[in-house]
């Protein structure tokens, strides 16, 4: 486990989530973190908050993450483990 996910356990573990939290609440808690990281978009998409946009995508990072780590899965592997399908689902494009 790398040093990212020892930090998310141990703040996770000092707040008692590890125990209150199912893979449920966790997917939900990524998608309501997306929706609000839409919402730095909302009225005015040429004039953005970035510290809010920053904060949001560390909820979606956290939520994420954490996940993965309820099935005992790698996340940078997840991530890895996608590239083929979308190498073979979307081509390169010429630059």
């Amino acid at each position: 486990m790398d040093e990212l996910c020892l930090k998310i356990q141990e703040l996770r573990k000092s707040r008692g989530w590890l125990e209150s939290d199912t893979d449920a609440i966790l997917a939900k808690s990524i998608i309501i973190e997306a929706a609000e990281l839409l919402e730095c978009y909302q009225w005015n998409e040429s004039e953005v908050d970035l510290m809010a946009i920053k904060s949001e995508i560390a909820d979606v990072l956290l939520y994420a993450i954490s996940l993965c780590m309820h099935y005992g899965w790698d996340y940078k592997e997840v991530v890895l483990s996608k590239f083929p399908d979308i190498e073979k689902r979307y081509p390169a494009v010429n630059e």
